[in-house]
């Protein structure tokens, strides 16, 4: 309402009131930023700004272009979240708006043109990970052992190949270890959640106390907003299968319709394997699986494949190609599947290794690693 027609007799204080009270709602309702740009080379069309959700797609903003070609637009935010600018459909840029205001620099004219983003905390992190990674992975060591790692192969020195795979990975741990140093420091954002829920930068179970703690940060600091919830609500699925946790049941059929529980294995060392006909990694491993299996399968080590095939024609036919003798179940439903859901899979293949107890001991082993392990816990049986 605009002042000058409210009604006369509204006492001072009270207008005042309703000053304050207005203003303070405005306050809860959020803060405003500015995006500044400038765009090297205008094309026709327009250029709008819209956030991206989820749930769906929220009305596009238009931006107007300033006859020098820089435009400046204000956008009020209730929470953090990410955005797209669209230079006449030409050129698309995702940006991360927080507190700070942006400055934004492009071609217009190509999906692939110059763009520049300045301002963003959340930017310099991604960048500052992305950097110090292809600074781990190009450096001098890291080419030499691709140059010893290709003169094995083809000399087929299957016992140097173990070797250089082994010094590679604990190179490469020591830039994920900086990352984690660098992640720990840092206060709640959409860039730390880019990092450690869409992007997967870090192995989620080796690094799962990372988790936790950004976690904890998200709870303390960002109760209310949406992807905090939803980042806190990730962590808390990641908590059902971690290492030492019970595992989940599974009840599933069998090829012949016979239902079978996970936990009827009891007492046995028991792998988890999450598998399909058309996964070709998948398939790949299986012999893995099985000579594994047939050297310790008279020791209580037991295997339970779990198919997320979509058929049972190419289920039962890729049991009998690959030749697997253990336990196998499947509800057909893809990654729809009630275990899927329930043990959070979003890639397969994967593995769970379990004790007598159910418990989860390992996860994801796989050649050697799964062979050296069983070693470690039947080898004495």
């Amino acid at each position: 309402m605009k002042m000058n027609v409210m009604k006369k007799w509204v006492p001072l204080l009270m207008i005042s009131m309703i000053s304050i009270f207005t203003f303070s709602c405005k306050e809860e309702k959020g803060w405003e930023i500015t995006i500044n740009g400038k765009v090297g080379f205008p094309q026709k069309g327009q250029i709008s700004i819209k956030e991206l959700r989820n749930e769906g797609e929220v009305v596009a903003d238009t931006i107007q272009l300033k006859a020098d070609y820089t435009f400046a637009k204000k956008i009020r935010l209730t929470e953090p979240g990410y955005y797209q600018l669209n230079f006449y459909d030409k050129q698309f840029l995702t940006v991360i708006l927080d507190h700070s205001n942006l400055e934004v620099t492009v071609d217009g004219n190509s999906p692939s043109g110059f763009f520049e983003v300045k301002g963003s905390p959340d930017q310099e992190l991604l960048n500052k990970v992305q950097t110090l990674m292809n600074n781990v992975q190009s450096s001098p060591f890291i080419s030499q052992l691709e140059a010893e790692f290709a003169k094995a192969s083809q000399n087929n020195d299957q016992t140097r190949i173990k070797e250089i795979q082994s010094e590679y990975i604990k190179i490469l741990d020591r830039g994920y270890d900086q990352v984690v140093a660098m992640i720990n420091d840092q206060p709640p954002s959409l860039g730390l959640i880019t990092l450690l829920q869409q992007n997967n930068l870090l192995d989620r179970d080796k690094y799962f106390d990372v988790y936790i703690k950004a976690a904890d940060k998200f709870k303390a600091e960002w109760p209310d907003y949406k992807y905090g919830k939803d980042f806190v609500a990730y962590v808390d699925k990641m908590k059902v299968t971690a290492v030492g946790q019970v595992a989940p049941e599974i009840e599933l059929p069998n090829p012949e319709g016979q239902v079978i529980k996970l936990s009827s294995l009891r007492g046995k060392y028991v792998l988890i394997d999450f598998w399909a006909k058309w996964c070709g990694p998948c398939r790949r491993e299986n012999p893995n699986v099985i000579m594994a299996y047939n050297k310790f399968k008279d020791k209580g080590f037991e295997v339970f494949g779990v198919s997320l095939d979509r058929n049972k024609e190419d289920w039962v036919q890729a049991i009998a190609e690959d030749g697997l003798t253990w336990t196998q179940v499947s509800d057909l439903k893809y990654f729809e599947s009630q275990a899927a859901t329930d043990y959070n899979i979003s890639a397969i293949p994967f593995s769970i290794l379990l004790d007598k107890e159910g418990k989860i001991i390992a996860k994801n082993l796989r050649g050697a690693a799964l062979d050296k392990k069983l070693e470690e816990v039947l080898g004495g049986i």
